[in-house]
């Protein structure tokens, strides 16, 4: 039966509710997006001989109005009452960084109480992995500055406690932003519960150096995220040239995770991704290397 046509308890058909209902009844959170852009690119050549260190970096920009005013935040604003989250992101970023026109995916909802001293807000937050040398950062809207920073984000301490229903984890993380001018940090706290097959997690800002809002733990979910995920997506390939080296790719690889991988796994793991070309580098004091390509047909067979 059709919803005009059904009634509810109070005799009303949907467009006699709908006629009547009183919008004001529930107080209306304010919702945000926020966005995490992270980038690989190298570090400055000490030796020419050598390849360049690769890092990690993310983006962020200087609030240029309270709260927090002065601080460093990601790229982010409030929703408008006639935009979608994916409009809102795309439409912030663009105003506040003139990105534009890049590949975002909804990463998590935070909704803490408490996360907004100006009034309620849930922030939907979204992650995008992105090759630098393609945009033009300019700050504008009400950022004082828009900038890359270096990030890393490591774990120093670990306790488990068994409980007679399952076990705790909790975790604390070092998060460092750092470039030429600034250096941010903060201490993330994770709490694992496990009980049966029931698992939570909780995150929460022990400590924040520079960093606004509660950003720090949504950074250090995002580098968490963005780990999982070129594990089994072909994500990481955003950030490689056209043509690239198998040792180039790895070191992309390796920045990301945090971790040294042997040379003959990697390239056993990645094989089926890349495309062999006959083409080789050119560069001066390194012997050519083979070039390789993305391969466009690539599934990830364990999905």
């Amino acid at each position: 039966m059709p919803d005009n046509i059904l009634k509810n308890k109070l005799g009303l058909t949907q467009e006699q509710f709908l006629a009547t209902y009183d919008a004001s009844k529930f107080k209306r959170p304010s919702v945000t997006v926020d966005m995490l852009i992270f980038t690989v690119t190298d570090e400055e050549k000490k030796n020419y001989r050598k390849l360049p260190e690769k890092v990690l970096r993310l983006l962020m920009i200087k609030r240029g109005d309270h709260p927090y005013i002065g601080q460093w935040a990601l790229p982010g604003g409030f929703v408008k009452v006639d935009e979608s989250l994916d409009e809102a992101a795309l439409r912030e970023l663009k105003e506040e960084t003139n990105i534009d026109d890049i590949y975002m995916e909804q990463l998590y909802t935070w909704g803490d109480v408490a996360r907004d001293p100006r009034t309620r807000v849930i922030s939907a937050s979204y992650m995008s992995l992105v090759d630098s040398s393609t945009l033009d950062i300019k700050a504008s809207d009400d950022a004082d500055d828009a900038k890359w920073f270096t990030v890393s984000c490591k774990l120093y301490q670990e306790q488990k406690t068994v409980t007679g229903k399952g076990y705790n984890l909790q975790r604390l993380f070092k998060l460092n932003l750092s470039n030429d001018e600034d250096d941010l940090s903060a201490i993330i706290k994770t709490v694992k519960t496990a009980e049966g097959k029931v698992t939570k997690i909780e995150r929460k800002v022990v400590e924040s150096n520079g960093i606004a809002f509660d950003h720090a733990k949504i950074i250090e979910y995002g580098i968490d995220r963005l780990r999982s995920k070129i594990e089994y997506t072909d994500i990481v390939f955003n950030l490689m040239p056209e043509l690239f080296t198998l040792t180039e790719l790895q070191q992309v690889y390796e920045v990301i995770l945090d971790t040294e991988l042997l040379k003959a796994n990697f390239r056993r793991k990645t094989a089926d991704m890349v495309i062999e070309t006959n083409e080789y580098t050119k560069d001066a004091g390194h012997r050519p290397s083979k070039l390789f390509r993305f391969n466009p047909n690539w599934t990830n067979v364990s999905e």
